[in-house]
């Protein structure tokens, strides 16, 4: 099918108006975007194995660390909504030192929380929303982390879409809690068939989000 000139822009305006970015932390009773390694804009990381999927792509350096109590509320807010059918899950990954200077490598981080699919109709329980937020395990370890959020998006079958941002925090009044621990890449096969799944055709009848399991602590 052929767009007029007209058409086309509307159609690509609309496209990339559909895209989002996690611009703003959610960390207990405080809201910081100045603690968010802001994304550069809001295009999708589209391979799970680079290492892009970590924290998205060259995102800026963000200017401080959120101190929020073991227990507390932890989430993102976006700059939209999300629009695009598919999971999300949030990440916390404990810096070996200072968060500030850390990129997020090594079998340093677990998953907090995730949002799967409903069915009758199938649908994604994240869709339409404008944020996240779930708690941090009351025996998550004191220190420094980035908390890390991605959604996926599954609206073109076999071309999966990540929109990620990280956060630096510093969890306070901690547990002894010991998660298992994944690298990122490296948590996510691009075969899984949580990322290869038609969403359409035939609907799902069940679904698994990609990942470890969520650690409640």
């Amino acid at each position: 099918m052929k767009l007029s000139g007209l058409a086309a822009l509307a159609f690509f305006a609309h496209s990339a108006s559909a895209h989002y970015i996690w611009t703003t932390l959610i960390a207990g009773s405080t809201t910081s975007n100045a603690a968010v390694r802001q994304p550069i804009n809001n295009s999708p990381v589209t391979s799970v194995t680079s290492n892009d999927v970590r924290c998205n792509v060259n995102p800026s350096p963000a200017s401080e660390t959120v101190s929020v109590a073991a227990g507390s509320t932890i989430g993102f807010k976006l700059d939209n909504t999300l629009y695009h059918q598919g999971p999300a899950a949030i990440y916390l990954g404990k810096a070996p030192g200072s968060v500030a200077s850390w990129d997020g490598s090594g079998a340093n981080w677990f998953k907090i929380a995730e949002w799967g699919a409903t069915f009758n109709p199938f649908q994604f329980t994240d869709f339409n929303a404008n944020q996240l937020t779930t708690t941090i395990p009351a025996s998550t370890p004191s220190g420094e982390y980035l908390v890390r959020i991605e959604q996926v998006g599954l609206h073109v079958a076999g071309a999966p879409q990540w929109y990620i941002s990280c956060a630096q925090i510093n969890v306070t009044g901690g547990g002894s809690g010991n998660p298992m621990k994944v690298n990122i890449p490296g948590y996510v096969p691009a075969s899984d068939p949580g990322l290869t799944v038609n969403i359409y055709n035939p609907v799902p009848t069940s679904y698994r989000v990609p990942g470890p399991a969520v650690w409640r602590g």
